[in-house]
């Protein structure tokens, strides 16, 4: 009889315990604060700001610099070259001579060419006088004036031959390549030296017909090559030619570059950009902040929300007191934004719709979040 009562006794003492772990339980989760609990699942992100700047719409390509005038200097007579008076590398003008050949047949040629010649002038001298007084007939006199003609013409073939000996530059430039050494036997049209115009440098593109509309003769176009660090050179654009290529749907835009620093080379490999437009005040933000999803252009706007701490619960209700007296927490969150996008330049992009000057953008973490996630800022760009 007295175990029984005392299994009566500690029945309710089984069955409170378990309710009183369950509400002591529920109460410690009550006790944790929305502020802390977004601490602690906060992402962090790098966020920039949207600011007003300049910006210029460009199209932008690459290609290979190449002169507008270079060309082979080649032998126009045979035979041996007996001096050279340049070299790679040498900057020469135009007529300037460079190289002569062994002329002393062709002078031997001019030699004989003027002999003759002198014995013509000679024999028609006195063939004047004979058919003034009508001892020579018509046929005889126009004979000798023919044949002194032609001879004339021989005697200057000769004289333009021994001249060609002497090889001269057709153009100015620079000499980029020797194909030829002394004492070498030169052919008749055979390949001597490469001379290259440095001013100006033209660079080719092929641009896509979508763009045909926009690029116009006399456009600004700036060129860098990785090759040569920073420097960037201006050009224009000096032609555009009227028809598009059918197989590739190109057309070709060529842009001049007229310099004197002689750092660019042709042959280059170069990053030519052509700006069409222009604006002064555009809402600009890092490209890296432009989420792509579903056809449309999104950002992560990072905005406050306040959030006020919940102080835990005591006996007697003083814990809802002190939870009403506690200021509100601040927590930053992100809104996702649908933004409408306008001209591109390098890493910036002008935003015309969706976002206004100041708001704070997300560009780094983004895989991380959805719209309302607490972010902690851990970096803030220029």
């Amino acid at each position: 009889m007295p175990a029984r009562i005392m299994i009566a006794r500690l029945l309710p003492v089984s069955i409170l315990l378990p309710a009183l772990f369950l509400l002591h339980g529920c109460g410690a989760g009550h006790s944790q604060t929305p502020s802390a609990s977004a601490a602690t699942a906060a992402v962090p992100v790098a966020v920039a700001a949207a600011r007003l700047a300049p910006i210029a719409a460009s199209y932008v390509g690459t290609a290979a610099l190449e002169a507008d005038h270079e060309t082979d200097v080649v032998a126009k007579t045979g035979g041996v070259l007996l001096r050279i008076d340049i070299e790679e590398g040498d900057t020469v003008r135009a007529g300037q001579v460079l190289a002569e050949l062994d002329g002393a047949q062709a002078r031997l040629a001019v030699d004989e060419a003027d002999a003759t010649l002198k014995k013509l002038r000679s024999n028609f001298a006195r063939s004047q006088e004979l058919y003034q007084r009508k001892l020579l007939s018509q046929k005889d006199y126009d004979q000798l004036r023919y044949d002194l003609e032609a001879q004339q013409a021989v005697y200057q073939q000769k004289v333009l031959a021994l001249s060609w000996t002497r090889i001269t530059a057709p153009i100015g430039g620079v000499i980029s390549r020797r194909m030829v050494k002394r004492g070498n036997l030169i052919q008749t049209n055979q390949a001597l030296f490469h001379i290259v115009d440095m001013r100006p440098l033209l660079a080719v593109l092929h641009v896509p017909e979508r763009e045909l509309g926009r690029l116009q003769p006399g456009q600004t176009a700036h060129l860098a090559v990785d090759a040569l660090g920073r420097h960037d050179f201006t050009g224009d654009v000096l032609r555009i030619a009227p028809v598009v290529d059918a197989a590739s749907g190109t057309f070709r835009v060529t842009c001049e570059f007229d310099h004197d620093s002689g750092v660019l080379r042709p042959g280059m490999f170069a990053r030519i950009a052509i700006v069409y437009d222009q604006r002064r005040n555009a809402l600009v933000i890092p490209r890296s902040a432009v989420v792509e999803e579903d056809g449309r252009s999104t950002v992560y706007v990072v905005v406050h929300q306040a959030a006020r701490p919940q102080a835990p619960r005591v006996p007697g209700g003083r814990g809802q007191a002190r939870a009403a007296a506690l200021p509100p927490a601040a927590v930053e969150i992100v809104r996702r934004v649908v933004i409408r996008t306008g001209y591109g330049d390098g890493d910036r992009i002008e935003v015309l719709t969706g976002l206004k000057h100041g708001d704070r953008v997300v560009t780094l973490g983004q895989n991380n979040l959805r719209d309302g996630t607490a972010v902690t800022v851990v970096e803030r760009a220029p």
